[in-house]
């Protein structure tokens, strides 16, 4: 099965599990991110920016370093606790021996907690770098980074018994708009995947189409 079959099963089974006035607004806020103009992302063409993370191990990841070994999929997700992050991460995982042997490498961003990015690391089995941007500064580096409005702070807690600023051991309540950025080995973006549809993700077949360009 593709991920955006399994999105759209995860999709439905979300529908069918939540009560209407949730899902409802969960949609709310979709159209509301889409319509904002806002968290548009970085276009392509221009010059990626340049940031230092810490791994899972505590390493300090750096993409311009990385960049130095070959191009970067840079992938920036909500967290493990999303049911679409995990599919989109896991999917991705499955296609790393080719993303390796067209010469390039994966990274995937979150603002979770270090602990809750080693968890999802152990869990879901991910071999390539993920790490945790707890403050949000690489999602607003790349213009994707945004606010979660009051009403889906509500939402979390109360339906779903997620506080989203203690998970990212933070005091915001924060998120980046599912990303995918191609950046090739001279830092210019070639091609980027912005969707405030969280349930929408980039498909693996299209990030090796890309690589293959470079």
């Amino acid at each position: 099965m593709s991920l955006d079959q399994l999105l759209e099963e995860s999709k439905s089974q979300f529908v069918a599990n939540t009560p209407l006035e949730v899902h409802m607004e969960m949609f709310r806020s979709i159209r509301e991110l889409q319509q904002s103009g806002l968290s548009s992302g970085l276009p392509v063409g221009s010059k990626a920016k340049d940031f230092s993370l810490k791994n899972t191990y505590g390493q300090a990841i750096s993409l311009y370093e990385e960049l130095a070994k070959g191009p970067v999929v840079l992938t920036l997700y909500r967290g493990g606790w999303c049911p679409f992050c995990n599919l989109q991460l896991r999917a991705y995982q499955d296609i790393l021996p080719e993303i390796h042997a067209l010469g390039g490498q994966l990274i995937a961003v979150s603002p979770q907690s270090p602990d809750n990015t080693l968890s999802q690391k152990e869990k879901e089995g991910l071999q390539y770098q993920v790490l945790s941007d707890t403050n949000g500064i690489v999602a607003s580096k790349y213009n994707v980074l945004y606010e979660v409005p009051a009403y889906i702070q509500n939402i979390m807690q109360n339906s779903f018994g997620l506080n989203l600023a203690e998970y990212n051991a933070t005091d915001r309540w924060i998120l980046p708009v599912p990303s995918t950025f191609m950046i090739d080995e001279s830092a210019i973006i070639r091609s980027a995947h912005v969707n405030p549809d969280f349930m929408k993700r980039l498909d693996p077949r299209e990030i090796l189409n890309q690589l293959s360009k470079l």
